[in-house]
């Protein structure tokens, strides 16, 4: 199959034009008017931009499903909502809901993983937020379920989800936590999150092993001119990545504008959807074993703490243009960067020769027309 003539974004995210060529589900060649054989399929793709499949990193459920019930179901129905909406690879992500729902989700995902739908994204590994995290910034999170950080318990999960687990969050200031930081990075990438670090902390923690930041911002310390809290800390890295979530409602376009400008290839754009994402709103649903009700958009505990959202990766990068984000920064931030963050930029991310096939066509106005998923 070659996709002929279209406006894409290369391996340096930089808009070119010319011809895709995709043989057995990987990307074979690209570039100006590719030779063909007669046999061979050929999509006449002038005036649409095809651009990498989207990656999500952080996402809770959908559909009315959520990774942590646990079950194959779930996660399916989780994998097709996202393939209609451009995402072709995601985490599902649990929360502090107890190490036994954890772990059932893990192997759930392990089974999705293993067996990949045909007609859904694909799970590319586990994003565990939590339970090592701070009481006061727990969020939406159970603090019942909240646990000190423990290596033997996330190398047991890693081991038995066969090294599925490829992000997990903790907050730095809790007992033990610079040390877990540490070893857990030898599994997978650490993140800072549900946090009363400071400044100082903060750094201690990106020197000893945690290189991302959980949905900067929420709950965790902000920047002031006199306590740059975490906020500042990750900003003042070269090398640390942070999630936003990009639907006007956690971030404020004009600070996502700003900190886009200067995370640069830093930012990751993930969703932190939630159950209640593709359903009517107005009607309770559980989160981590918490009521929560969407209304206007805003998806909130009874006493309106913010909980998830339900955005997707696509509706964010549309929102992102709009807002001034230069388009391909914006795509980076939705494929090739959150897939180096988990570690999979090697086969995912961006349109290279030899990567999966994971494409999708967009009109002038950025919708998707076509999903290409290998």
């Amino acid at each position: 199959m070659i996709f002929r003539g279209a406006s894409y974004l290369d391996g340096d995210f930089q808009l070119v034009s010319g011809d895709i060529e995709i043989d057995n589900g990987r990307i074979l060649r690209v570039g100006k008017e590719l030779p063909s054989t007669q046999e061979e399929l050929v999509i006449d793709s002038k005036g649409y931009t095809i651009v990498p499949g989207f990656v999500d990193i952080h996402i809770h459920g959908c559909m009315g499903a959520d990774a942590c019930d646990g079950s194959r179901e779930a996660i399916d129905t989780m994998a097709r909502f996202l393939l209609g909406h451009g995402i072709t690879s995601f985490c599902p992500t649990t929360m502090t809901t107890g190490v036994e729902v954890i772990e059932k989700a893990l192997m759930a995902a392990k089974e999705c993983a293993d067996s990949p739908l045909e007609d859904g994204a694909r799970v590319v590994g586990v994003h565990m937020e939590g339970p090592f995290i701070s009481k006061e910034k727990k969020g939406a999170q159970r603090e019942s379920a909240i646990l000190p950080p423990n290596y033997s318990l996330l190398s047991r999960l890693h081991k038995e989800s066969g090294g599925l687990v490829k992000l997990i969050a903790a907050a730095p200031e809790v007992e033990g936590a610079i040390e877990f930081g540490e070893r857990a990075s030898e599994l997978c990438t650490v993140s800072v999150a549900h946090t009363t670090a400071d400044y100082e902390m903060a750094k201690k923690a990106f020197a000893h092993g945690f290189t991302h930041a959980t949905h900067l911002f929420n709950a965790m310390t902000g920047l002031s001119h006199r306590a740059p809290g975490v906020v500042g800390a990750v900003l003042d890295e070269r090398d640390v990545t942070a999630e936003l979530i990009c639907d006007g409602i956690h971030v404020h376009p004009a600070v996502l504008r700003t900190v886009f400008r200067l995370l640069g290839d830093r930012a990751v754009i993930v969703s932190d959807s939630m159950r209640a994402n593709g359903l009517e709103e107005g009607v309770p649903f559980d989160l981590g074993g918490q009521q929560v009700t969407v209304k206007d958009g805003k998806a909130t505990l009874s006493d309106g703490t913010i909980a998830g959202s339900v955005t997707n990766l696509h509706q964010e990068v549309k929102n992102l243009v709009s807002w001034g984000v230069p388009f391909p920064q914006a795509v980076k931030a939705a494929t090739l960067t959150p897939a180096k963050v988990i570690g999979m930029d090697h086969e995912i991310g961006s349109i290279v020769p030899g990567k999966r096939a994971d494409l999708l066509v967009m009109d002038d106005a950025l919708e998707i027309v076509g999903v290409y998923r290998g």
